[in-house]
C-alpha cells in the first residue's frame, strides 16, 4: 500500500504504537492549497524555513514580513517575499539544495500550517517561489499567544551582526533555558523531505546539558511523526530559538538522537520521548526583524515543569 510517509516516519510510528491513527491522519496531507490554506497564507507575518547546505547540514531560519508577504499565486505555487537576513544561510544554502520545509504560524490566535517542497530563489534574492509537494494544518498543541506590537520596532535599519561559534556562550545557555518556544529542521535525504515545526512548554522544558548538547521532551502530538520520523532517517538537524522581545535570533545546527529510555524520559514531565541535541554550529543575529512580540498565555496543554529554576541552577554550577 501506498502512504504519504517515508520509512522514516512508518518506523516510529510503529515503535510508539500509533500506525493506525496515523494512516487515518494521513487524509489531511494534501499536494496543493485549498482556499482556507490560502487565505490564511496571505494573513501571516511570521514563517520558518527549513534548508540545507552544502555539508548536508540542516538549519532553521526565521522569516518575516507584513501580511501579504507570503503570497499564493497558484494551487501549487508560494512566493515568500522577504530579503535575506544577513548570516542566516538561507538563502547559500537554497541556491544548492532546493529542498525546503516552511512553518507559517500566527502565534496570536495558535495555528499553523506546513508546506513542504521545492524552492527556486526569486531575482536579486529578494524571496523564494516555493512549489508545494505537502501542505497541511496543525493542532494548536503547546503554542503560546504572543501579539505583534502595533507599531513594529525599527531604526532605520535591521542590525544583523552574527555571531558564529562551535558552542552556546552562557548568555546563549540561559537563554535556552528559559524558551517556551522553538522551531525544529529536520531533513530525510531519500524521501528528499525537509520539514519545520513548532516545539513548546513552560520555562525549563529544555535542559542545557553543557554547552554542545541539550535534551528537550516530546509531548504527545498529532501522531504523524513527521519531525521524529526524519531524524529517524536522518539526525542531522536544526533548532531556531527566536528572542520575541528584542527580535534577535538564535540559529543552531547537529545532530539529534530519539531516547526511548524510560528512565531519562521520567526525568521530563509529560514526555513520550526525548530528544538529544549535540550542537555543530550556532549562529546569533541580534535584530533579525523587527517585529517584536507580546507575550500572552501559556499553552493549556504544556505540561507544568517541576522547578523550572533547576536549569539555570545548574547553568550556574557549571559556569
Amino acid at each position: 500500500m501506498n502512504s504519504v510517509y517515508h520509512p522514516g516516519e512508518l518506523a516510529v510510528q510503529a515503535k510508539a504504537g500509533v500506525s493506525q491513527e496515523a494512516q487515518f491522519l494521513a487524509k489531511m496531507i494534501n499536494s496543493q492549497l485549498q482556499p482556507m490554506a490560502k487565505g490564511f497564507l496571505a494573513t501571516q507575518q511570521i514563517a520558518i524555513a527549513t534548508s540545507i547546505d552544502r555539508q548536508n547540514q540542516v538549519w532553521a531560519s526565521l522569516l518575516t514580513g507584513e501580511p501579504g508577504f507570503i503570497a499564493p499565486i497558484s494551487d501549487r505555487i508560494v512566493q515568500i517575499k522577504t530579503p535575506p537576513t544577513a548570516g542566516d544561510p538561507l538563502i547559500e544554502n537554497l541556491a544548492h539544495h532546493h529542498e525546503i520545509g516552511v512553518l507559517a504560524i500566527d502565534l496570536a490566535t495558535r495555528r499553523r500550517m506546513r508546506l513542504n517542497g521545492w524552492a527556486e530563489l526569486l531575482p536579486d534574492n529578494f524571496g523564494i517561489q516555493l512549489h508545494t509537494k505537502q501542505v497541511y494544518f496543525n493542532c494548536p498543541k503547546y503554542i503560546q499567544t504572543r501579539q505583534i506590537e502595533p507599531a513594529p520596532i525599527n531604526n532605520g535599519q535591521v542590525n544583523s551582526t552574527p555571531e558564529r561559534s562551535s558552542d552556546l556562550s552562557l548568555s546563549q545557555r540561559e537563554w535556552i533555558a528559559n524558551a517556551d518556544t522553538f522551531f525544529v529542521a529536520s531533513f530525510d535525504p531519500d524521501s528528499r523531505g525537509a520539514d519545520a515545526s513548532h516545539r513548546g512548554g513552560m520555562p525549563g522544558f529544555i535542559k542545557v546539558s553543557s554547552d554542545r548538547q541539550l535534551v528537550y521532551p516530546d509531548y504527545a502530538g498529532n501522531n504523524m511523526f513527521n519531525t521524529l520520523g526524519n531524524i529517524n532517517a536522518n539526525p542531522a538537524s536544526g533548532l531556531l530559538f527566536v528572542d520575541f522581545n528584542q527580535g534577535s535570533t538564535l540559529q543552531l545546527t547537529g545532530k539529534s538522537k530519539i531516547i526511548w529510555d524510560q528512565a531519562r524520559i521520567q526525568e521530563f514531565a509529560g514526555a513520550e520521548r526525548l530528544v538529544e541535541f549535540t550542537i555543530e554550529t550556532a549562529i546569533e543575529i541580534n535584530n533579525a526583524t523587527h517585529l517584536r512580540w507580546r507575550f500572552g498565555e501559556y499553552s493549556p496543554f504544556n505540561p507544568m515543569v517541576a522547578d523550572p529554576g533547576a536549569n539555570l541552577k545548574q547553568l550556574a554550577c557549571n559556569a
